[in-house]
């Protein structure tokens, strides 16, 4: 009898509610997106942070084989694809594969995907599966919390084979913490456009535009909460980026449209930013609970609107009015939000020598001088929400949180940075900044298809680092950004160098060899860094600093699939699905209760 009560509680606790209770066959998937340019693919996806599950629904206008999976940025090859279909008698097929060629398609000796739907009518195939975040297979990509390049494939036929003309990759930020449909939408919402008029864009290859325009009239507080770009179809390609910059109220304008970094200092005035838009990203709302305020005496009348084009085929006559949509409303919410500009200061002092591999900068900001800056005592900061940039040699960004010389959290991230996709992220949860600690960008860049050096400016053929932090409450401070000594990286490249312009100059003379270039990354990491603080005002400061080391963030454990097994080459034992812990608590309590039924002689 204790034998069959133990079983029973056994299985009762291995019961443990699945994640297809929440994500199944059935359920409402949140998110979707067409993954080609003919709107054939359409997916829908959810997922399950705790579980750390996601679900995939897949439909193609097509009677045959359809297939998805997980690509990187350089081959298909390796990638990782789950693929099915119907057959004509009706059967289904299912299988989790990996592309062993650029066509040739080999199944898993683990099978990590789980079939929840897979039908076939007059004009759709239509699979439905989840898979773990992490399985146990080496030949299943993980899915992260960076971009994922998702690669989607199909045939016309029962034969899984792929055709190039048929497969396509997107990247996608598959683990959006927070969905638009799951905010407020005030009923006295507002609408106002920031945006240029009737602009001319030069027919040189970058331009930056700036204007300065009044933020909406209002007689008593409202807030912002959401923002979107405002394109025109005939030159949307040539925009790189739009940024809105907040002006102090004591600041001086000027008037009209011109180069923001030329003969005219003025139109550079205005540094700290409330919203931006780069390629790739869409709209964006903040939290429930935040909101840029304006309508106060102490929130900004006037902006600078920013507009990067990117007029590479030299096109003439082109005419602009892009810019930026806000929505705004009298219902207030309870925090005012700031953005806090972190990185490496995009100057010529930055680098990126030729043909890397891999080449690591690094921007300091240390904030032991914002109370004073400020003006008044600088509550902690809490980030809800961040913004990567890089130019086209950017492969991944991260920045990382110090206090007291420790190094506490990785605020955010991207190992599989895209530069055509750029967006406003939020975090899964908020995170603390107190006054005094350390903030580190890291930005990492590959050069291998260039035979030039890339200094930081810019062009889009120059480079940036750069992380937007998106926080509460507001202060007055705009940026916060380092760059190393370039003597001293000089002189440790055997150049001669006595000033900033003859140590950049110096870079040209390097031979750079895989063994120079990381000579010159251990050298830029070493070096002491000037860090230059701005305010609102246009207050600027300097301390400096040096470069802590960064600890790379564990992965978590892999899941094993139910019922397949972990390929031969992947023998660590935490890749065994490990119980929740309440199911080892109740398998810790079963244990007891049967000891002691053991020992009364039941």
């Amino acid at each position: 009898m204790a034998h069959d009560l133990f079983r029973l509680f056994l299985l009762l606790a291995l019961a443990t509610p699945s994640q297809n209770n929440r994500l199944g066959p059935t359920s409402r998937l949140r998110y979707s997106r067409f993954l080609d340019p003919s709107n054939v693919i359409f997916l829908r996806w959810d997922f399950d942070l705790e579980a750390e599950i996601i679900s995939f629904e897949l439909q193609v206008r097509t009677a045959g084989w359809v297939g998805l999976g997980v690509t990187n940025r350089y081959t298909n090859v390796g990638s990782d694809l789950v693929v099915g279909g119907v057959l004509p008698n009706g059967n289904v097929y299912f299988s989790d594969q990996h592309l062993v060629n650029g066509d040739t398609l080999k199944e898993d000796g683990s099978q990590d995907a789980e079939l929840l739907g897979l039908t076939e009518d007059a004009v759709y195939t239509t699979m439905r599966f989840s898979r773990p975040f992490r399985s146990c297979d080496p030949h299943d990509l993980d899915i992260t919390s960076d971009t994922v390049r998702v690669l989607a494939a199909y045939g016309l036929d029962d034969t899984p084979k792929l055709d190039r003309e048929r497969t396509f990759v997107k990247s996608i930020f598959l683990l959006q913490v927070i969905h638009p449909d799951d905010l407020d939408v005030p009923e006295d919402t507002i609408i106002h456009d920031l945006e240029i008029t009737d602009f001319l864009i030069p027919e040189d290859d970058t331009t930056y535009a700036c204007t300065f325009l009044p933020l909406p009239i209002v007689s008593e507080k409202h807030h912002i909460y959401k923002f979107e770009p405002k394109l025109v179809y005939h030159s949307e390609t040539m925009v790189h980026h739009i940024l809105v910059y907040a002006c102090g109220n004591a600041s001086v304008l000027p008037t009209g449209i011109s180069d923001c970094y030329g003969a005219d200092p003025a139109f550079s005035l205005c540094s700290q930013v409330i919203v931006g838009w780069a390629v790739g990203g869409t709209s964006y709302q903040f939290p429930d609970d935040v909101g840029v305020s304006i309508g106060t005496p102490l929130d900004p009348q006037w902006i600078r609107l920013e507009i990067h084009y990117s007029n590479f085929n030299n096109l003439p006559g082109v005419y602009d009015s892009s810019g930026i949509r806000v929505y705004y409303t009298s219902q207030l919410r309870k925090h005012d939000m700031g953005v806090l500009q972190l990185g490496f200061f995009t100057f010529p002092i930055h680098f990126i020598p030729p043909g890397a591999e891999s080449f690591l900068s690094y921007g300091l900001c240390r904030t032991e001088k914002f109370e004073e800056m400020n003006g008044a005592p600088v509550p902690d900061i809490q980030v809800y929400g961040y913004l990567l940039h890089t130019h086209l040699a950017g492969r991944a960004l991260q920045a990382v949180q110090y206090r007291n010389g420790t190094q506490l959290r990785t605020i955010c991230k991207d190992d599989s940075y895209d530069f055509n996709l750029q967006e406003t992220r939020d975090l899964p949860s908020r995170v603390e900044i107190k006054p005094g600690d350390e903030l580190l960008v890291e930005c990492h860049y590959q050069t291998l298809d260039r035979d030039f050096m890339t200094f930081g400016g810019p062009s889009t053929i120059n480079e940036m680092c750069l992380i937007f932090l998106f926080y509460y409450p507001r202060n007055n401070i705009s940026s916060c950004m380092g760059y190393p000594d370039i003597i001293y990286v000089a002189n440790k490249l055997g150049e001669e160098a006595s000033d900033s312009m003859e140590g950049i100059m110096a870079m040209n003379n390097v031979e750079w060899t895989p063994e120079s270039i990381k000579k010159a990354e251990k050298a830029c990491k070493e070096a002491q860094q000037t860090v230059i603080i701005k305010t609102i005002d246009e207050v600027v400061e300097n301390t400096t600093g040096w470069i802590p080391d960064i600890i790379p963030t564990p992965r978590g454990r892999c899941l094993e699939s139910l019922g397949g097994k972990v390929e031969a080459q992947d023998k660590t034992p935490a890749g065994f699905r490990h119980l929740p812990l309440a199911a080892v608590l109740l398998v810790q309590r079963t244990l007891s209760w049967l000891l002691a039924m053991l020992q009364t002689g039941v």
